[in-house]
């Protein structure tokens, strides 16, 4: 079964941050993966992001956030961004805080 791939406004505000085309378009193909099985691919993640799944684009340094929403068969991505564990602008920090906010 094929899934949907549903980029938020916020997740494609990330990716038009990204100045090198060259990753953005890594980004993409990786992004069109989750098509295929998304649920089974990357890590689920925990604490303030549980229900959210992670996988890893462009080599171990960008991540692409992700849930999947069985029923309607959909890949819904709230964010990519680089790991940079402990900085304020690692995407899994930012999004921890943008989801407190709402």
């Amino acid at each position: 079964m094929e899934y949907q791939i549903q980029l938020i406004p916020l997740a494609l505000s990330f990716l038009s941050k990204i100045t090198d085309k060259r990753i953005q378009q890594e980004i993409r193909k990786r992004i069109e993966k989750l098509k295929i099985g998304p649920d089974k691919q990357g890590k689920a993640l925990s604490g303030k992001l549980k229900g959210y799944r992670s996988v890893r684009a462009v080599g171990q340094r960008y991540r692409i956030i992700y849930r999947v929403e069985e029923a309607q068969i959909i890949v819904i991505v709230i964010g990519v961004g680089i790991r940079k564990q402990g900085d304020k602008k690692d995407i899994y920090a930012l999004l921890e805080k943008l989801i407190n906010n709402e």
